[in-house]
């Protein structure tokens, strides 16, 4: 017999949400919210998902796993509640825990309640074996950024170094575009150093990870499709949170 379908909700039905659900096979969204009722209604009209308009009506539903694909102001109002009713989390909008006082109260939560959250690799890959740096010493930890000036949402009309400095400050400048910076940081235990690079040539979404310690060197690129409807999102962020959820249930775990 096979096993019973993971029930899943979703905070944001947009572009991310509408991929989760063209490919779910090991689980089904069976609750949507989003802060607009259209979206949700829409998403519902698609996708057969319940359609919510108050987020009181996501905790009550009997789902095991949340997923937050909506925005980082989404993961400070939501997210507490949705361990609280019970539920695990998946955050997408990972830039909310560069608030070092938010991730501290949320863990301590996940932790008291025995919840999980779980943060997929996202743009990028590799965050498996970043996380050596929380075990031994690490010389370089280095994310270098590169867009078009568009998804950055900024005229620059040559190839420039736009921003350069921490992770934890680059979430201030240009919160969309930090959620790789932020994973980053988060499994490698330390804060990362970040280049966001502006090029009117680049037509996808390119992250390069310098890498170095105790282990030896790394070097990782990744050139994305965006997202056919968010230029600033990668379509492998969309795909990265499906593989966490069609593998929940699967008893061999693979590089995590």
């Amino acid at each position: 017999m096979d096993a019973q379908p993971l029930a899943v909700g979703i905070i944001g039905c947009g572009n991310v949400g509408r991929i989760l659900a063209e490919k779910q096979n090991t689980f089904r969204i069976t609750a949507a919210y989003d802060c607009v009722p259209g979206c949700a209604l829409d998403f519902s009209a698609r996708f057969g998902a319940k359609p919510l308009t108050e987020f009181a009506e996501l905790l009550a539903e009997p789902v095991e796993i949340v997923v937050e694909a909506a925005s980082v102001s989404a993961v400070r109002e939501y997210a507490i509640d949705v361990l609280r009713s019970g539920k695990d989390l998946i955050i997408l909008s990972v830039g909310a825990l560069a608030d070092e006082t938010f991730r501290i109260e949320l863990l301590g939560e996940a932790r008291r309640l025995n919840r999980k959250i779980h943060v997929p690799s996202g743009a990028i890959m590799g965050l498996d074996n970043i996380r050596i740096g929380q075990v031994s010493s690490v010389d370089t930890i280095l994310l270098r950024t590169t867009k078009n000036p568009l998804s950055l949402g900024i005229g620059e009309p040559e190839t420039k170094c736009v921003f350069s400095g921490t992770a934890s400050e680059c979430v201030q400048r240009y919160p969309k575009n930090t959620n790789v910076a932020v994973s980053l940081s988060l499994a490698c235990g330390c804060d990362a150093s970040v280049e966001v690079w502006s090029d009117p040539g680049e037509t996808k979404n390119m992250h390069e990870i310098i890498f170095s310690g105790e282990f030896g060197e790394a070097y990782i690129r990744i050139r994305n499709n965006p997202s056919s409807g968010n230029g600033a999102t990668s379509r492998l962020a969309a795909l990265s949170a499906l593989s966490i959820l069609e593998n929940l249930k699967n008893p061999l775990v693979i590089g995590a």
